[in-house]
Order: C-alpha cells, then structure tokens, then sequence
C-alpha cells in the first residue's frame, strides 16, 4: 500500500485532497502532528517516508519542502506556482495532449495548473498546436471564480462581512496590472509569443468558475466556424472521461439564457461550451475551482503515477 502525504494539510487545497484521500482504501494516508507542520525537521520525515507527497503551500513553502526530500523515490505533486513553467516538472494537465498523461505517469516532480490557467490551456493549447491560431494571436480572456481561490483569508472576508463594514461582497475585478500568477504559465504550456489580456473577476459564491476565450475568425489560420470549433474540441478530447464537450450553441445548460459557474461543483468535470457567431466565437470551460482546478487536479495525478483507474475517488 502505498504512503501518502499532505504538506500544508491546513490550508483550503490541503484541506480537499484530504477529503478525497479520506474515503479511500488502497492508500496510507501519513499524518503529521498538527503542531509540528512548520517544523521542517518533521515534515523532512514525512516527506522521505511517503511514495507520494501533496504540496499544498505557498511557493516559497514548496521550493524548501523540495529541498528536504533526500531520495529519488518519492514523488512530488505541488500545487503552488512553484514550478509551473520549469521544464524540469511534468505539467499536470493529462488531457493537453496525447503524451502528457505518459509524461505524467513517469515522472517524481508534478506541478497542478492554477485554476484559471487549467481552463485557458484547455481552449487555448489545442488550437495553437493544431495550427488554427499563430502563437502570436491576440487573445483575451476573461475568467470568474468562486472567492475559495483566494484562500482562507478572502473567503472570511466573503462570509463574515460583518467583521468588515468597509468590505462588500460583491464580484470584483482583480490583477488590474496585467500580472496576475497564472500568466506565465498561460502564456509558456500553450507556447503563446505573448500574454493574453487577461481579466479575472472573484465572484460572490463559494467554488465554481467559467473561463472564457473569444476568438475572431478573420484573424484564424483556418476558415472555422462556430460549429466547426465545437466539433474541433470534440475530436481534439475524444475519450477523455472529465472533459465534456456540449453541442454547440446548447441551450440546455443555459438558465434562463445564463452561464451558470456553479453547475460543475462536486465534481472533476471540466465542461465546454461554444457559443457565437459570424464575427467572434466564444469558447467557455466550466468546472470546480477546488476540483479540476486544484484538489481534483491533484488527485488525478495520483491516479495516474499509482496506475489507478484515473477517476478512483473523484466524481465524473
């Protein structure tokens, strides 16, 4: 059986995966002394004695706990954004392409995607390695997320307004100077020549989030449409049991005309939607933020390194 551990067990991340890891048989779960977490004596212990270990922790947190593993055998899945675009990590994204879940399966050093990159790389990576976009495209995205991704101290902010009579819980745009920690890995795993105008907004409910990409055909190396985008990401995800492309146009998932950012909530699911017309095509992905967007995400890394059917513990 073999020995898992959570590195930041505390924080809302950490707090997820143990979560999912809980309800499971077939791993040990190594639990640390809460009031020895910091210690990095402790956690150097922890860290060498696992197969697998979960880095839930800031980024300076993750660079040391990376240094205190001493053997080449346990296998690190960081979730901060650490080492995203460092070309010694695997990406942990399985779906990008045919080779990743293979690179991911062999590797001891993983990085989870952020959140709004995971569905930005899902619209955007296929497009410019299939050619129908030049990496030079102007792109903007917009992106909405439940206020959870700001961690602990925004979601207090969020459910006790109370404590702060200046603070309203209303969505709000953030990362006004163009610099907001995803970026660069948006703009490096898709193999971008420069960043995307990129404007996320933190919405007021828990967890749930909609990426958004437009696209102008005029500007596209290929004559698509809107129809054709959408049957290009069917086939592009064919068999990919948490992407799930629906039809184009699909008013079904619509409520009352509206995109609604919860609706994949619980799950590791990952939803596209294609909308649009003649002169711009909209590209949405939907999903859980603490789930394909983080804890999921990590999970399922784990699956696949363990060679576990890759949704053992995750909901579809």
């Amino acid at each position: 059986m073999k020995k898992i551990f959570v590195d930041g067990q505390e924080g809302t991340t950490g707090l997820k995966i143990h979560e999912y890891l809980s309800k499971r048989t077939d791993i040990e779960i190594l639990k640390i002394d809460p009031e020895k977490r910091k210690d990095p004596v402790e956690r150097a212990k922890y860290l060498n004695e696992s197969d697998i270990s979960f880095l839930c922790l800031p980024d300076e947190g993750s660079r040391e706990s990376v240094s205190l593993v001493k053997n080449n055998n346990t296998c690190i899945i960081d979730a901060s954004t650490a080492f995203r675009t460092n070309p010694e990590w695997t990406y942990g994204l399985p779906e990008m392409n045919k080779n990743q879940r293979e690179r991911i399966s062999k590797s001891k050093r993983i990085c989870v995607p952020g959140c709004h990159a995971t569905g930005f790389i899902s619209i955007v990576y296929p497009l410019v390695s299939s050619g129908i976009i030049n990496p030079d495209y102007p792109l903007v995205c917009s992106s909405i997320t439940g206020y959870s991704g700001g961690g602990k101290k925004l979601i207090a902010k969020f459910e006790d307004i109370e404590k702060d009579k200046d603070y309203t819980n209303t969505p709000r745009h953030y990362a006004l100077l163009a610099n907001h920690k995803h970026l660069p890995e948006m703009k490096s795993i898709t193999g971008l020549a420069h960043y995307p105008a990129f404007t996320p907004i933190i919405g007021n409910f828990y967890k749930g989030m909609v990426v958004n990409v437009c696209l102008f055909p005029r500007l596209m190396n290929k004559k698509m449409n809107t129809a054709d985008i959408r049957e290009f990401y069917k086939e592009y995800y064919d068999g990919e049991m948490f992407i799930d492309v629906k039809p184009f146009a699909d008013e079904k998932i619509l409520k009352d005309g509206f995109l609604d950012p919860i609706e994949c909530n619980g799950t590791n699911r990952l939803e596209f939607a294609v909308y649009g017309n003649d002169e711009q095509i909209k590209i949405m992905t939907r999903f859980d933020n603490l789930g394909k967007g983080a804890s999921g995400a990590a999970v399922q890394n784990m699956n696949i390194v363990l060679g576990s059917p890759e949704d053992t513990g995750l909901v579809r």
